[in-house]
Parts: C-alpha cells; structure tokens; sequence
C-alpha cells in the first residue's frame, strides 16, 4: 500500500498549488499579474481569429460554439486520417485509413475519449499524430474546463459576485484560449520535459531498425515525438497513446519515475479544478464536500481493484506459486502499480493504460466498470465536475421535496424544463450503453468477442461503457476495427460527450434568468453534511440500478464461476 500512499499523498501535494494558480489565471473577473503575462498573446491570437475578447455570450451562443468548432475539428481531422498517406511528415510510408476507421478516430479525439480501434505507431502518420491526434487532445480538454466555467459563472458564484444574466456567461474562445496556454501548455512542456529525461523518444526521424543479438535478425522499432503526446494524453484525461499498448510500452514509459509522474497525471487537474472553482465561485464548502465524495469514491474504487489484483489468477488457483495476477502486466510495475493506474484511467476520463485491463481478475474488471458508470469520481477535466453537478441538480430536486419545499437550487425554482433534461442527460447512458450492448450480443458476428460466456458480455459492454463515458480503455480482445464498432461507437462518442456537458450549461443558463428566491430556515442547504450524503446516495442508486442486472450477467457471474 505504499504505493497507493505516496500517489494519493503526490497527488494531493501538486494539486493544492495547481488550483490556486488555476483559481487566478482563469478568472475573468479578477485580473491578476498572469494577465501582464500572457494578455499581449492571447490579444494577438483574438485579433488573428477575429474574435472580440471582451464580449461575452450568452449560454446559447457558446453552448452553439463549441458544436461548431468541434464539428469542424472532426472533419479536418477525419480527412487527415484518410489522406495521410499523400500528405508530409510520413516518413514510413503509412497509407490513409479507411473512412469509418477514420470517422470513428476523429470523433473518438474530438470528445476527448481516445478510443483507439487501430494501432498508432503502425496506422498513423507523424502529422496525423501530432497535428490531429495532439491538436485535439490540447483542445477537447480546454473544452471542457472553459463549459465548467461558463457554468460557475453563471450558476455557481454567490449571488453578491454574479453577473445579471444578461451579461453572460463568458466568451468561448477567449476561455479556450486562456486555458491552453495558461495551463495545459506550461503542464504538458513541463511533463514532457522529464519523460525525454527518462528515456522516451522525442524526435521525426523515422523508425530505427536494429540487428538483434539473437540470430542477427532485422527489428524495426517505431518512434517519433512521442514524448509531447505522452504528455499531454496523461494531463488532458485523453488516454489514447503513441504505440498500440499505450504506457505497457518501455518507450512511453520507460521507468518507475516515469510511471508515477504519468499516474498522478492522470488525476492532477480534475482534482486542482475543484479548487479553481471554489475560488472562482466563493462556494468554498460545496466544492469541499465535493472533493470529500469523490476522494471516497476515488479510495473505495482503488483499494477494490488493487486486492483483485493481489489475488491468484484463476489459471493459477491451488498451485504453490500463485501469487498475485500478473497477466497482462509489466513486471517492473507489479500488480499494485498496475491496479492503481488502471482505476485511476477509470476514474478520469483518460483511458490510457500500464496493462492489459482484459487481463484483470472479474473483481478488478468490476471495479473499472464502475467506475466508469459513475463517470464523476474526478471524471475529465471539466466535465467530471460538470456531471457531478447533474447529480446535484437531481438531489436538491429530491431534497427539496423530501423537505416539504418547492425544488431549488441555490434559490432558483428547478421546474419542469429543467428536470425533464437533467433526467435525460443522466438515463441516456444506461439507455445508450445497455441498448447497443444488447444490440451487439444479438448478432454474434457483430461483437466478434474472443472470449465466450459472462467474460464475452464484459467485453462487450465495456467497450461501449468506455465509449460514452468519453475513457476509451477496452477490454482487448474484440474485432472493433469494424464498420458496425466503428459506426455505433461514434453514436455512443457523441451522446456521452455532448449530453452530459452541455445540458447543464442549458440548465445554468435558464436558472441564471430566474429570480433568487431569499434563503429561509426550510431552504435547503446544498452546502450541509446531509445534502452531500443525499447526493452521493443518489449517485450510487442511479448507477446500480441502471447497471446491476448487466453486471450479475458479466462480471459478478464471471466471479462466482471462478471461486466455484
């Protein structure tokens, strides 16, 4: 358990400074010494795009820019992915993708889920990496901090720092802009920066090919600047990695060091956004009870997956030298280190992994499903907390009337617009993710499992899990380069990405044009003990209710086989 300590404890360390710096660099409302800074270039990419960056839109207008820049990503980045093998920076001489391996990669990076149904270092070129792939692992990210803080600004500052709701909720491109590089920009060079210090490559040149000291063959061993994008998978919750395994790779991840600097990664900056915006807001105790129910979740997850994995694989069971499962891991890492990162991968929306999640004992398996269900255990840069405030939305509704009051929240009447869109966002999952696993498992040359049986349903409900939760991990194992995984993940992409974060925003924007109703002793306190039980109640039935029958036929049964 050292390990677990030393990460948590790391983690922790970075993330207190991370957020006070992010509290000061993103307000807009505050200027600071960062704006002398920085201001001069952000000025000049404004003017250079044409946009005014002292208007501010209302929730709609940026609600319809982020679908138009992102539409246009995907289709820049989808006719990248198919002409590539006519374009420069193609050293090896990689052809174009076919065109729904194409799609489905260009709208995988564009929600920032990375799930990947080719082989990077073998199906990509330099260029499609790095001005596709790492383009939009930089902006997906900033898309979803600059949505959480139109709603902060809109929904979450205390009533004496608002703004009327006709001034707006901020200005799209200027919070992208701010973000990238006030933030992710210094983070990513900084991280970058010690993984070519500990050995991962950083260059153009092509693949290097070698004599082997065995037999005197030929290997050709592809590399690139892979350590720019190793970084900014890992602090953008991207996940989706240069070579085919990810960080199971020596070259993304070369030693212990490099392993615990990607590890906390992972974690660092949705966890240093709750402090952001408890600066940002003055709601300082909500977002502390926030960060308490997603620690709890983040530890109960960890330490789940991480005593699955101590225990024997089942190929092992009753021999003398079982020991922990080592299937599918590094063993320079271990099982510990193997089972924290794959919880972590899970808990953000990163995805990338150390090992072969396939290769977890059923338990552990269990644990990665869940987490990714509840999809708010720190969750993605901006939209973890975005969807932990879904759930808040759908407790103070039940609180309200568990009270006896007409449903609130922060003294805005939730009515039957706002909840008839807070229930979709939240039951679009287990519709989406159930109903296309049901679909798949229907036509067995659809889902083309290598494995029969509870584990093949796993295999198939994980990947579309994984899809809508924007993680893109998979159980490996699956024939996904296909048009029916390619095309029906896409959907699944697209609903999890936009849903979830852009209904709040909807809701942040009517309840901002509401009137505040004054705080009386029957309010309910949304910053109290109670109501951040009530809401973590409500996170854990919503989810096992949607997901404990397909969980009993997969894992849980998988788990009981094993132990009979």
């Amino acid at each position: 358990m050292s390990a677990l300590t030393l990460c948590y404890a790391l983690l922790i360390g970075l993330a207190l400074p991370l957020g006070l710096y992010m509290g000061r660099a993103l307000d807009t409302h505050r200027p600071s010494a960062l704006d002398r800074l920085f201001g001069p270039l952000e000025a000049a990419l404004m003017r250079l795009a044409g946009v005014d960056r002292r208007a501010s839109m209302t929730w709609s207008a940026y609600l319809l820019a982020v679908l138009k820049l992102h539409l246009l990503l995907i289709v820049l980045a989808w006719l990248v992915f198919m002409g590539q093998g006519v374009l420069p920076l193609n050293p090896d001489g990689i052809p174009g993708m076919h065109w729904d391996t194409a799609l489905h990669t260009a709208v995988s990076f564009a929600t920032n889920t990375n799930q990947q149904h080719y082989s990077g270092q073998a199906q990509l070129s330099y260029l499609s990496q790095t001005l596709a792939i790492v383009t939009l692992q930089f902006l997906t990210p900033a898309t979803g901090l600059a949505v959480l803080l139109a709603i902060t600004r809109s929904l979450l500052r205390r009533p004496a720092a608002a703004d009327s709701a006709a001034a707006g909720v901020g200005n799209y491109y200027l919070d992208l802009t701010r973000i990238v590089i006030r933030v992710l920009l210094p983070l990513a060079l900084v991280t970058a920066l010690v993984l070519v210090w500990q050995g991962v490559p950083a260059t153009y040149q092509g693949a290097q090919r070698v004599t082997m000291l065995e037999g005197g063959a030929l290997q050709t061993i592809p590399r690139g600047p892979v350590a720019a994008m190793v970084a900014i998978k890992q602090l953008g919750t991207n996940g989706g990695g240069w070579y085919g395994p990810n960080s199971s790779v020596p070259l993304e991840n070369p030693t212990a060091l490099a392993d615990v600097v990607e590890s906390v990664a992972l974690l660092l900056i949705p966890l240093a956004s709750l402090i952001a915006v408890a600066m940002i807001s003055g709601r300082r105790r909500l977002l502390l009870g926030i960060g308490g129910v997603m620690l709890a979740l983040s530890l109960s997850s960890t330490t789940l997956v991480m005593f699955s994995e101590r225990l024997p694989n089942a190929a092992l069971h009753g021999l003398a030298l079982a020991g922990p499962n080592l299937e599918g891991k590094e063993l320079r890492f271990g099982s510990d280190l193997s089972a924290l990162w794959g919880s972590w991968t899970t808990q953000t929306s990163n995805g990338s992994v150390n090992a072969m999640l396939d290769s977890f004992n059923p338990l552990g398996g269990l644990g990665l499903l869940m987490d990714m269900f509840v999809n708010v255990t720190f969750g993605g840069i901006g939209v973890g907390l975005i969807g932990y405030l879904l759930y808040l939305m759908l407790a103070a509704f039940i609180g309200s009337l568990m009270v006896g009051r007409a449903p609130e929240l922060f003294g805005k009447p939730l009515e039957t617009r706002e909840m008839r869109w807070i229930s979709l966002a939240i039951l679009a999952q287990p519709l989406s993710v159930l109903g296309l696993s049901a679909l798949a498992v229907s036509f067995p040359g659809l889902a083309g499992t290598s494995n029969p049986g509870y584990h093949g349903l796993s295999q198939v409900l994980y990947e579309y899990t994984s899809a809508f939760a924007n993680n893109g991990s998979g159980f490996e194992g699956l024939a996904d380069a296909t048009p029916w995984w390619n095309l029906s993940c896409v959907v699944a992409l697209a609903l999890g990405r936009f849903l979830p974060m852009l209904v709040p925003l909807a809701v942040a924007g009517w309840l901002a044009g509401k009137r505040t109703a004054p705080q009386g002793r029957g309010s309910l306190d949304l910053e109290s003990g109670a109501c951040v039980g009530l809401t973590a109640g409500v996170i854990v039935i919503v989810n096992l209710l949607g997901f404990l029958p397909v969980l009993v036929l997969g894992p849980i049964a998988e788990q009981l086989s094993l132990a009979g």
